[in-house]
């Protein structure tokens, strides 16, 4: 399995254009699958850099209903004219940050005729399945940041019901990619028990100087007991990263624009 990351918040190749926001392009079980399109078009550009065609990508997937994650799928909906996109039936929302900011999905992209709206759970194929791990028992809980969406015209604190995880088994590897982690990513280890996980972990505005500092020493205990591989990027926050990374070694790897990773 091959994953290539096309955009996201850093890079260690000043060739590369960044933004915050996620791209992952992967090859996996005979298919070209997009995993996210960023807030813009630039991954488009870091892909071409990369050797990678994306108009020959026959699987998109949209991790949930923010502009950062899917603020390029008119883009890649122009260049590519075949691939199906694979969204939350929940991902156009009233999507909103917890200063009102919209940070949603331009509405209008809801009639395009190769989005399918799927459910909690849906096949992709062998192998590729999509589920939002809904109604699973949560192991810890999921921070809602002060995000909020309304239900026709009330507010209600998020509960990232728009979210939805990846999952790719091959060669004996259960690979799972997480575009942001809002349900948590100790639930997500937990729910889907991958060998690989791969994503943004939301640890961003979670400061080990202060009282973050308990909540990382926390997650670095439960994820390094499991016998899995993180690669995390965009929504960790770098001194998250760092202060995980020094805990938890060579079991966790950050994956930065221009990037790629092969597992065998």
């Amino acid at each position: 399995m091959k994953i290539c990351c096309l955009i996201e918040n850093t890079t260690k190749d000043p060739r590369f254009v960044t933004e915050h926001g996620l791209s992952l392009y992967i090859e996996a079980l005979g298919h070209r699958i997009l995993f996210d399109m960023g807030q813009s078009g630039n991954f488009i550009g870091n892909a071409e850099k990369m050797g990678i065609d994306l108009e020959k990508v026959d699987i998109a997937v949209l991790s949930h209903g923010h502009y950062d994650h899917g603020g390029g799928l008119r883009q890649f909906l122009r260049i590519n004219t075949q691939a199906m996109v694979y969204v939350s039936r929940f991902a156009f929302g009233a999507h909103y940050s917890y200063s009102r900011k919209n940070i949603g999905l331009d509405p209008s992209l809801q009639r395009e005729k190769r989005l399918v709206f799927v459910g909690d759970t849906y096949s992709l194929g062998e192998g590729m399945e999509l589920t939002s791990c809904a109604g699973y028992p949560q192991v810890s809980p999921i921070h809602d940041s002060g995000m909020i969406v309304l239900l026709g015209k009330m507010e209600s604190p998020e509960s990232f019901r728009h979210e939805q995880y990846l999952v790719l088994e091959e060669k004996g590897k259960r690979v799972v990619f997480t575009g942001c982690s809002h349900k948590g990513v100790l639930n997500i280890a937990s729910w889907l028990s991958p060998d690989v996980l791969v994503g943004g972990f939301h640890f961003k505005d979670i400061h080990p100087e202060g009282s973050g500092r308990s909540i990382l020493e926390n997650a670095a205990n439960r994820l390094s007991v499991r016998n899995c591989q993180y690669y995390t990027c965009h929504c960790t926050g770098e001194k998250a990263y760092a202060f995980l990374k020094e805990r938890m070694g060579d079991q966790l790897h950050s994956l930065s624009t221009g990037e790629t990773v092969v597992l065998e």
